[in-house]
């Protein structure tokens, strides 16, 4: 999601009024870090020793889950996103050697932002507020944006993520194989879904949402970027309340889109990653997970750790 379309601070205003009527905007886009005011790893700091050995108890069987998408030409981008994977030569060189060894290298060219399986990192999002550009944790854009790669919040300072992960699946609650694009994720609807699976959302944890969304991806590209089922202001509250780590879906906004207010731009995207610390990830392939019925497993995952990057490819896993 581009940063240039982050919500303008008049509509931030309203935004944080309906959350939290006494704390005016400016304030609470400068909120302080639980974790101190040089903190730039957010709510991945809620990943510890004790969730890591939560997560790896939760393997029983050894049965793999790979949740990212596979990258090729041909797959959803974002307006304006570009992707390209070329072998230069066949064989890219040799052969060389009495072994006549020979070998094939790729030259890739593509942004990281949509394209793919994406994670968000904590750089990518921030607000202006009064004039200035601040993203979470307080920093400001003036003090750490780099052409050549942040200098704060760069995608290299979230480490690793080990720990516990949940699959709420809110299309199997509400008995459709596919929410319709514009469908909102209420509170409620998590809630229902958990209660359903028998299964609690606990500080540390990344949260799944399988919407269905996921099926269009290679089959009907127009209709899978034209918006997304997602999640609400609503339920991103309810979420950030439990201290989660991380939100991911099988769509590639994770919130719903179009939004559920028009004058509004990807505001659960501003409220949990700036305001938050929470990550995101995007264009999950969560269909084996949910065809499985598999709501709790070890999830994990190593962004690329490109200097100063406000994101990353991958490709999730998720054990049980």
């Amino acid at each position: 999601m581009p940063v240039s379309r982050v919500v303008h601070a008049a509509a931030l205003a309203a935004l944080i009024a309906s959350a939290a009527d006494d704390v005016s905007a400016a304030d609470e886009e400068r909120p302080a870090s639980e974790w101190g005011p040089a903190d730039e790893r957010g709510a991945a700091n809620r990943i510890t020793p004790g969730k890591v050995l939560e997560a790896t108890a939760l393997i029983t069987a050894g049965h793999i889950y790979e949740l990212g998408r596979v990258y090729e030409a041909g797959m959803p981008l974002f307006p304006g996103r570009h992707y390209s994977l070329t072998i230069p030569g066949s064989p890219t060189g040799g052969p060389i050697g009495n072994n006549n060894i020979l070998y094939h290298d790729e030259m890739i060219s593509g942004q990281l932002g949509q394209v793919g399986t994406q994670f968000d990192g904590l750089g990518h999002i921030g607000s202006r507020v009064e004039g200035e550009d601040v993203f979470y944790n307080g920093f400001r854009r003036e003090d750490f944006g780099s052409a050549f790669g942040l200098t704060k919040l760069g995608v290299e300072k979230a480490g690793v993520f080990v720990t516990r992960g949940v699959l709420i699946d809110v299309a199997a609650y509400k008995g459709v194989e596919r929410l319709p694009v514009g469908t909102v994720i209420t509170a409620a609807d998590l809630e229902g879904a958990l209660e359903r699976q028998s299964v609690t959302v606990t500080a540390g944890d990344v949260v799944l949402i399988h919407t269905g969304h996921g099926s269009l991806w290679m089959v009907d590209n127009d209709e899978y970027n034209r918006g997304a089922p997602g999640i609400g202001m609503e339920a991103a509250l309810w979420l950030a309340e439990r201290k989660i780590v991380m939100t991911g879906a099988d769509s590639w906004p994770v919130e719903v889109i179009p939004s559920e207010d028009p004058d509004l731009a990807f505001p659960v995207h501003q409220e949990l990653i700036a305001r938050r610390g929470i990550y995101n990830i995007e264009n999950l392939d969560l269909a084996r997970l949910a065809a499985d019925e598999v709501y709790e497993f070890a999830f994990m995952f190593a962004p690329v750790k490109f200097k100063g990057a406000t994101g990353s490819p991958g490709n999730p896993i998720a054990i049980r």
